[in-house]
C-alpha cells in the first residue's frame, strides 16, 4: 500500500450505527467530501492526498471540522467553498489557511 503525502478527514457527523445526523452533515459536510475528492481528481493528486469522512470530533459549534495530517492541522467552520482554498494553499502551498485554523 502507497502511503499518502496528505490525509484529510471531515467530520460527516457519523454515527457508530452508520447513521449520519448531527451539526457538520447539516452544514454540507458531504459537500465538502465531494470537493475534497473532486480536487484530489482534477490536480491529478490520486495516491498523494486521499480523503476519509469521520464521525464527530465533539467540537459541533466550531463544524464542520476538517483535520489534515501529517501535520494534525484542525480547520473549523469550514465551508464547501472553502475547499479550494485548503487545497491551493495547504496541501498544494504548504501554508495553513490562518482564518480557518482552530
Amino acid at each position: 500500500m502507497h502511503k499518502p503525502k496528505f490525509h484529510i478527514f471531515v467530520c460527516s457527523s457519523s454515527r457508530i450505527n452508520g447513521e449520519q445526523k448531527g451539526f457538520c452533515l447539516q452544514k454540507g459536510a458531504v459537500e465538502i467530501v465531494n470537493n475534497f475528492m473532486e480536487e484530489i481528481q482534477e490536480r491529478e493528486l490520486d495516491g498523494e492526498v486521499m480523503v476519509t469522512n469521520t464521525g464527530c470530533f465533539g467540537i459541533c459549534s466550531k463544524g464542520p471540522i476538517v483535520v489534515v495530517y501529517p501535520e494534525g492541522v484542525w480547520y473549523g467552520s469550514v465551508t464547501p467553498e472553502d475547499v479550494e482554498e485548503i487545497m491551493d494553499s495547504h496541501i498544494e502551498g504548504g501554508e495553513i489557511v490562518s482564518r480557518l485554523a482552530l
